[in-house]
């Protein structure tokens, strides 16, 4: 017989799922909070709770009303987005350090930004969406087809290698077209600083429907996730179509980040840290880690948002600008802190 000292490993211990889903609600109702409140101008509490009950159309309910409410409500579905979204790549191609970048969907929605400008005179936000969305979505397709298309099909390896190459050449194209065109390049380094003010209510709403599909479709392949861990091999032995798993996994990819990427440019590090955050809390199952990531994910968007109206004011720091600067020291204190496992 084996020891039971040797036959039982050290277990290590994880938050409840629903004591983390409740700290990481009161993280995100306290950042929503400071969102409407907190501003590059100065208001006083009085001022934004008149604006949120009984507006009288001053200077202040304006602010309130039409700037903050609705950047916020913007950051909130953002977050949320790549949050998911990160988690599934994650998921996915095995890989802890994958993000929206991995599979080419924010080279492709700068390709086609920069494709708009250059070509059609596209230079305002609502006007070029549409076109990020799409180069997104292009892609990502084109990812997955090179994928399947190897040996083996679209293993985590093939898809990681595919998006690297797909990236890294419309990469080059972009910088090769926007350095040559003024106006391209002042409207793409506007878009690619990853940002959340001057988009209003509208963008938001133009986008949420495409947000929401995806979140139902990771729902859908959550219980798929938690088998491919266990190896494609066994996936299939276990009767899990592989496959289809991996079509409805990109699917919801392409529309998380690629709606996020298109209406707020490419945030960095939301969809990388999130997962691991949370993961390391609840343990590796997708029926907890998406709903918890969507959370986590929210709450960094917009708590960096908030540190860029305050840091510089009376001007704003990008939220991508902030969380670029905070978010590669926290991510490497978090791996050394603990094992980067899947």
């Amino acid at each position: 017989m084996v020891p039971t000292a040797v036959a039982r490993a050290p277990v290590r211990r994880r938050t409840r799922p629903w004591l983390a889903l409740g700290l990481a609600a009161g993280a995100l109702l306290v950042c929503v909070a400071l969102s409407i409140a907190i501003g590059s101008g100065p208001t006083t509490l009085g001022q934004v709770w008149q604006a949120l009950v009984a507006p009288t159309g001053s200077p202040a309910d304006i602010v309130v009303r039409e700037l903050r409410l609705p950047r916020t409500l913007l950051g909130l579905m953002v977050g949320a987005s790549l949050g998911v979204a990160g988690t599934l790549m994650q998921g996915h191609t095995r890989n802890p350090l994958a993000d929206p970048a991995l599979l080419g969907i924010s080279g492709g929605a700068a390709f086609c930004v920069v494709l708009a400008t250059t070509i059609l005179g596209v230079t305002d936000v609502y006007g070029y969406l549409w076109f990020a969305f799409a180069g997104a979505a292009l892609a990502a397709l084109i990812v997955f087809s090179l994928g399947a298309a190897s040996r083996g099909g679209p293993t985590p390896v093939t898809l990681a290698l595919a998006g690297l190459a797909v990236s890294e050449l419309l990469l080059a194209i972009t910088s090769g077209l926007v350095l040559g065109d003024g106006p391209s390049l002042d409207a793409y380094r506007f878009w690619a600083a990853g940002a959340l003010d001057d988009r209003g209510a509208a963008l938001t709403l133009q986008v949420l429907p495409f947000v929401v599909a995806g979140l139902v479709l990771a729902g859908a392949n959550a219980r798929a996730l938690d088998v491919l861990a266990l190896g494609e091999d066994s996936a299939r032995a276990l009767g899990q179509h592989v496959t289809r798993a991996r079509v409805v996994g990109l699917a919801a990819i392409t529309l998380l980040a690629g709606a996020s990427v298109a209406v707020s440019g490419p945030i960095g590090f939301v969809g990388l840290i999130a997962p691991h955050i949370v993961r390391s809390l609840v343990g590796p199952a997708h029926g907890r880690l998406l709903p918890l990531a969507a959370v986590v994910g929210a709450v960094l968007v917009l708590a960096a948002d908030v540190v860029g109206r305050v840091v510089v004011r009376p001007g704003e720091l990008a939220v991508g600008i902030v969380l670029g600067i905070v978010g590669a020291p926290f991510f490497i204190a978090l791996v050394r802190k603990r094992s980067v496992r899947l």
